[in-house]
């Protein structure tokens, strides 16, 4: 395939092939999300700013696979877990996994179910993220991200899909 390089950022490719343009990750092709669920059943759900967005934006906890060396997805779902909000899970499985935005982004989302998460310490100390956890059961979500949006604060529909693909739905 004819594959072109438009320009390169620091963390991210922004490509033209077949005559479509999108956005790839220069160090990883796959993100994991995570669907942490509490011995309770409460989901915990994290928010930060997302300047593309200009906002703030509630979204499951996720990151990139290999980003920071090699791994496999799994060990990923458990690292960013613990990185973003400072819980470690007894049990990680496989939901699904498929292109999170196909029109612009060549990123495969892995979405993860991890049970028995407990507050292991505290978040990892990344520099560029202020992230703030929230503990939230599947039954109050719908009014919680109500009053989240009338705050201002936009709320990642893979949340929703996520709870879908665990079978944790409101």
């Amino acid at each position: 395939m004819n594959d072109e390089v438009l320009f390169e950022g620091e963390h991210l490719q922004f490509r033209r092939r077949l005559g479509w343009e999108y956005v790839e990750h220069r160090t990883a092709k796959e993100s994991v999300m995570i669907v942490a669920l509490t011995d309770e059943g409460r989901l915990v759900l994290v928010d930060e700013m997302r300047p593309a967005v200009d906002a703030r934006v509630v979204c499951l906890p996720a990151g990139l696979v290999g980003d920071e060396g090699p791994e496999d997805r799994e060990r990923a779902a458990r690292r960013e877990l613990a990185e973003e909000t400072g819980y470690e899970a007894a049990q990680v499985e496989l939901l699904g996994r498929g292109p999170g935005s196909p029109g612009m982004s060549s990123e495969i989302v892995n979405f993860y179910r991890a049970r028995g998460v407990r507050l292991a310490g505290a978040q990892g100390d990344r520099e560029r993220e202020e992230i703030r956890v929230h503990i939230v059961s599947p039954e109050e979500l719908p009014a919680w991200t109500r009053n989240r949006e009338a705050e201002g604060i936009l709320i990642d529909p893979k949340v929703w899909a996520g709870l879908f693909l665990s079978g944790s739905r409101p």
